[in-house]
């Protein structure tokens, strides 16, 4: 006799068959069924101390791994993670959220039941405008169907989808249905080709063209095409502060972030001057255009998006991304180009005796110390403009909500990334605001044995806003982050004021190999960062009205 497969049990294993080993959530008791399932399935589950920070866990998961997911219970558990996957929603990251929910027969018969907040339909509905599936499996005839169909759209589309599974269907034998296979859907092949010609066009006759790379790239796995393009058509490129690290950074095409005048000169000139300009998987906003400080000139962008051109004031739809780019390195002539080696680092003192800490100094330091297996998990605020400068090594080493900018990204973010990226070490950079939202994460990683550095960069207060309009609004409690092993669990913490003490401190962090480091690093709050500097100047003008 053939033993039915449950829902709770199907649900858990087509998130196996997508790559998901772990599923981040705090439990709650209607959601507490399929946590029972999920104990006992090949799929680990990893505890968070608070629901939003399971969400930001497992988007920094799926930007690794391709999926991620985690679990709660509904209302007070659901609603608590809206945030985080908006953000998810907003930058492309395929993540699942599978919400408990109350009992079919409990909706119906029980009004007063608790957690609900409204119809039982409010939940969904708020979730379907911040994904790009949202479902309900009340039903065990179609709710095989319903998963497959979820998980399907957020690889896809790379985005969110929403799950809702009610307390008595978790064990209900579902019905079997064969496997949908669904079709890539093809380019328009004159489309296709005719975007490439007239792109070949303007890139040849150039005589400064480039390239500028987008986070589109990372979310449709396109950073082999991108180099492969690259190597073949000698071009310099440039990424936008969302797509960082889509390309490794040491790499000799690679010129740095453009982010119009905020970002480093290099890139901005290159960029800029490009009398022939590919922008690949570019999604423009105020950020990644520097504020719109950004001097681009339409008549010689070629613009490709998922499944669109647009080239000067033609637009070819119906071709995708990855067709686009391929179709064009084949077709692309031997260089003209050679790229010009970046010249050798001048030497870097460091450090200097009874020097005190500064974000440039700070950031100098930190980038030379990166290696290979590193990864850097970056919060918002001056902690994300300053990091523009870093060089990582490789391809997709550089996490941030670098267009959403949600403060308290980066730390759970960093236990996901690091799940998913067992064999590289995470590097966290986080203000002291944002370490306050979301820093008891640490807790878990230190539970887990990870072994992260967390830099702290401790301007005393909310530090954006500070440059932008100073108040005492922007003043925060004075946390002594390095003694947060006497709560946290096994975790080094360290003061830093001088040079001498950072240089100690990194050194020893470095080290380590069984447990999770902070380094409390005290800066000046006047002491931003160039691009916090050029960024504040524009952003006081649009505060002021």
């Amino acid at each position: 006799m053939t033993t039915q497969v449950t829902i709770g049990e199907y649900l858990l294993g087509r998130l196996q068959a997508n790559g998901v080993k772990h599923v981040f959530g705090v439990p709650g008791d209607y959601v507490l069924r399929f946590y029972d399932q999920l104990v006992r399935s090949s799929i680990a589950h990893i505890g968070t101390t608070r629901e939003d920070t399971a969400a930001f866990a497992a988007d920094g998961y799926a930007r690794c791994q391709g999926l991620g997911a985690l679990a709660v219970t509904y209302g007070v558990g659901a609603l608590n993670v809206v945030n985080a996957v908006a953000g998810a929603f907003a930058e492309s990251s395929p993540v699942v959220v599978i919400s408990g929910a109350p009992g079919v027969q409990e909706q119906r018969s029980d009004p007063m039941i608790h957690h609900r907040f409204g119809p039982f339909t409010f939940q969904r509905e708020i979730f379907e405008r911040i994904t790009c599936a949202a479902v309900v499996l009340d039903d065990p005839l179609i709710a095989f169907r319903q998963i497959d169909r979820a998980l399907q759209e957020a690889r896809r589309r790379s985005s969110p989808v929403y799950i809702e599974l009610p307390r008595d269907q978790v064990d209900a034998p579902g019905t079997p249905v064969p496997q949908e296979i669904t079709a890539r859907q093809e380019s328009d092949p004159d489309a296709l080709r005719e975007s490439v010609e007239e792109t070949l066009q303007l890139l040849t006759k150039a005589q400064h063209p480039a390239v500028l790379a987008g986070v589109q790239l990372h979310r449709r796995n396109l950073q082999d095409a991108l180099l492969g393009f690259i190597e073949k058509a000698g071009l310099p490129v440039a990424a936008t502060l969302s797509g960082k690290s889509v390309m490794g950074e040491r790499h000799p095409a690679y010129v740095g972030v453009y982010e119009g005048a905020m970002g480093p000169e290099a890139a901005k000139q290159t960029i800029e001057s490009a009398d022939g300009l590919l922008m690949l998987g570019v999604n423009p906003n105020d950020v990644d255009l520097g504020i719109y400080t950004a001097q681009l000139n339409p008549n010689v962008i070629v613009r490709a998006i998922y499944d669109q051109v647009y080239i000067r004031h033609h637009r070819f739809q119906n071709v995708n991304l990855e067709d686009f780019l391929q179709a064009l390195s084949d077709a692309y002539p031997a260089p003209r180009n050679s790229w010009v080696r970046p010249a050798a680092q001048t030497t870097f003192e460091f450090p200097q005796n009874n020097q005190a800490m500064t974000t440039q100094r700070l950031i100098q330091r930190i980038d030379i110390g990166l290696t290979p297996d590193m990864m850097v998990v970056c919060d918002v605020g001056d902690c994300l403009f300053a990091s523009v400068d870093l060089r990582v090594h490789e391809r997709t080493q550089f996490l941030a909500s670098a267009y959403y900018t949600s403060m308290g990204f980066a730390v759970p973010a960093a236990l996901g990334a690091q799940i998913a990226f067992s064999e590289r070490r995470a590097l966290v950079l986080v203000g002291d605001g944002a370490f306050q939202m979301t820093g008891t994460e640490v807790s878990t990683i230190a539970r887990l044995g990870l072994n992260p550095i967390v830099i702290v960069f401790n301007n005393a207060g909310y530090g954006t806003e500070r440059h932008i309009l100073e108040g005492p609004f922007n003043d925060i409690a004075a946390w002594r982050f390095d003694r947060l092993s006497e709560v946290f669990g096994p975790l080094e913490g360290y003061d830093v004021q001088t040079e001498e003490q950072f240089e100690y401190a990194f050194t020893q962090a470095l080290g380590l190999t069984d447990r999770p480091a902070i380094l409390n690093v005290h800066l000046s709050p006047n002491d931003p960062s160039p691009a916090m500097q050029r960024l504040a100047e524009h952003l006081k003008n649009k505060v002021a009205g």
